[in-house]
């Protein structure tokens, strides 16, 4: 099998693991409870290669300090999107946000400008977005409407942690003996954060919590473990811009896995508004 299929495929399989990881989180009774436990069980999935990879010399762990805090942020705001907002309505503002958002500084900011079929495709993919942002259904009470552009605002929020966490995280692993110190180390410390506030928060009553969830949450930590490692491999086969654009269409499973899934409304619209966005993305990754 020649090594662009293989890329393509572990791309597609990191798009699909990436969704399904969310899926995970989103179906539990409690989001802050699955996440931790998400966040645990990819530290334990890490913990064998501790063994394995250059571990990074005392002076380069200052470097870690900005990462982790990022990575902090962004969890708790995906934690308050979920909590408020579909998954199918959500996850496809976050993740496709992030990259116009970058996109769209390093015009401005560094002068970097877009082909015109990058131009078409952050075109396509912020009226995908703005899709995803509308009202929902008039029959609606205040309460939910409100609950609803709530879960729109973090979903953004989420979208700039991804942006900033792109940013740190690309500064951090160049500082390391490779970019898997950097990777397994990371993921040893993204728990820490998300199970103080769960171990506060829910006092008294956090087993009770957790035990519903620690399946979900498993298989979503082994999802999420699956998604970045397929994805870090992918990079070694194809050009980054390639691999990434296929994970891109992460956005049109968890539409799917929103709407089929989870018996979320506007299942039609949100799917057709995903494979648009996905659309966007592949286009300004590829052709930006």
């Amino acid at each position: 099998m020649s090594p662009s299929i293989v890329a393509v495929s572990l791309g597609l399989f990191s798009a699909l693991t990436l969704a399904a990881a969310n899926f995970a989180v989103k179906r539990g009774s409690d989001v802050l409870t699955a996440r931790m436990v998400l966040s645990l069980s990819m530290a334990l999935s890490v913990l064998p290669f501790v063994w394995v990879v250059e571990a990074p010399l005392i002076e380069l762990w200052p470097i870690f300090i900005a990462p982790v805090l990022v990575h902090w942020a962004y969890q708790f705001c995906l934690i308050k999107a979920l909590h408020r907002g579909d998954l199918s309505r959500v996850f496809p503002i976050m993740r496709g946000s992030a990259p116009m958002l970058v996109a769209l500084a390093a015009a401005v900011v560094l002068g970097e400008t877009l082909s015109w079929m990058g131009w078409m495709g952050l075109a396509m993919a912020s009226l995908a977005v703005i899709v995803f942002a509308l009202p929902e259904m008039p029959g609606l009470s205040l309460f939910e409407k409100a609950e609803s552009r709530k879960a729109s605002y973090w979903a953004v929020l989420t979208a700039l942690g991804i942006a900033a966490y792109s940013v740190v995280d690309a500064h951090a692993i160049r500082q390391m003996p490779s970019a898997y110190t950097f990777i397994v180390y990371l993921f040893l410390l993204d728990w820490i954060g998300i199970t103080i506030v769960a171990l506060w928060t829910r006092r008294g009553e956090l087993w009770p919590r957790i035990r519903p969830q620690l399946k979900a949450g498993m298989l979503g930590g082994l999802a999420g473990t699956l998604s970045y490692g397929s994805a870090l491999y992918a990079f070694t086969l194809a050009d980054t811009a390639f691999v990434t654009a296929m994970r891109e269409t992460s956005v049109v499973w968890a539409a799917l896995m929103g709407a089929y899934g989870l018996k979320e409304g506007f299942g039609t619209r949100r799917i057709l508004a995903a494979c648009g966005l996905a659309t966007g993305l592949v286009l300004m990754q590829v052709f930006g």
